[in-house]
């Protein structure tokens, strides 16, 4: 491993797309540090009128005056010969994508990474909401030098955080985010000192995933027990949201369930069975009762549940499943 000596002898490309990984480039600007090119996911469709928008970091990127590059193929000889061209000697890697290796090893300080999960737990795609999801109380974000595999490369850093008992995956989001700024700010630092340290992942068993989410992953199963339900809904709230099919009378839609309480209590009524009294919204459970506190109807927006209720008929065979 190649160490740099100084804070003015790095030059780095950053490569992120979503809002986390924003606080991450701002840092390092507002410390001073030399950031020569971002590189981020091509411009999707979005919103009603399907109008081409760029990610959160080039929205960013462009406000502070930064390159941009977006490539759809990483490998394209256009791209790298754009790369190069910005003569990086470190890289930092937020929430983007699994790079080639003439990508990653290309810069001479290396390439690393933030991933939100103390790895080698939650390797993958989505470990903020698996970790509540899974009922974890505690989590952290961790830098790692990249190599050929997903999440597999030396550690060099890492940061842990309690996960509240009622923390949902946008709440965990933004506290490490943050977290995840300092730690890519403190791993720079290291890496201009020349003093960086890293040490081998762990070759644990029993390692929990954190593969990407599907919309079958979201759907409820009501015939789990109360607590992993609850898990489940906070997990995925605000985003891609827990859902449910809801049976009342004649009609069957889409529900999504954002935000639940708990109540624990004895009865012999059939799971998913839905109760209201005009006031709340509860959903019959093992050993229990879920109320549903935020939720969202087809062709509405989300809405607390006393927003809903009164316009709400209920039947008496009314039930999700």
């Amino acid at each position: 491993m190649v160490l740099a000596n100084n804070k003015k002898e790095l030059r780095i490309v950053y490569m992120g797309t979503p809002e986390f990984a924003i606080r991450g480039l701002e840092k390092l600007l507002d410390e001073g540090y030399a950031v020569v090119g971002v590189i981020t996911a091509p411009d999707k469709p979005a919103g009603r009128g399907r109008k081409l928008t760029g990610s959160a970091v080039k929205k960013y990127a462009e406000k502070m005056g930064l390159p941009v590059l977006q490539p759809a193929n990483l490998k394209e000889e256009s791209f790298l010969k754009q790369l190069k061209s910005l003569n990086a000697n470190l890289q930092i890697v937020v929430a983007f994508r699994m790079l080639p290796r003439l990508v990653w090893e290309m810069p001479e300080y290396g390439t690393f990474n933030l991933h939100a999960s103390l790895l080698p737990q939650y390797r993958g795609a989505a470990p903020i909401n698996w970790a509540i999801v899974n009922g974890e109380a505690e989590t952290g974000v961790t830098t790692f030098f990249i190599d050929e595999k997903i999440d597999t490369g030396e550690i060099i850093l890492q940061e842990k955080t309690p996960i509240a008992p009622t923390a949902t995956a946008g709440e965990l989001h933004d506290r490490l985010m943050e977290l995840g700024a300092k730690l890519i700010l403190q791993t720079v630092q290291a890496i201009a000192s020349g003093a960086v340290k890293t040490q081998k992942q762990p070759q644990a068993t029993g390692l929990k995933m954190a593969p990407k989410i599907h919309r079958e992953t979201c759907r409820i199963d009501w015939n789990q027990p109360m607590e992993k339900i609850y898990d489940h809904i906070r997990g995925l709230s605000p985003y891609p949201t827990a859902w449910t099919q809801l049976k009342n009378g004649n009609e069957e839609v889409i529900l999504k369930i954002y935000k639940v309480k708990k109540e624990p209590h004895s009865h012999r009524h059939e799971t998913g069975k839905l109760f209201s009294d005009k006031k709340r919204l509860k959903i019959a459970v093992k050993a229990g009762f879920l109320e549903l506190l935020e939720i969202q109807l087809p062709g509405r927006r989300k809405m607390a549940v006393e927003e809903v209720i009164n316009g709400l008929t209920l039947h008496k065979d009314a039930h999700v499943f």
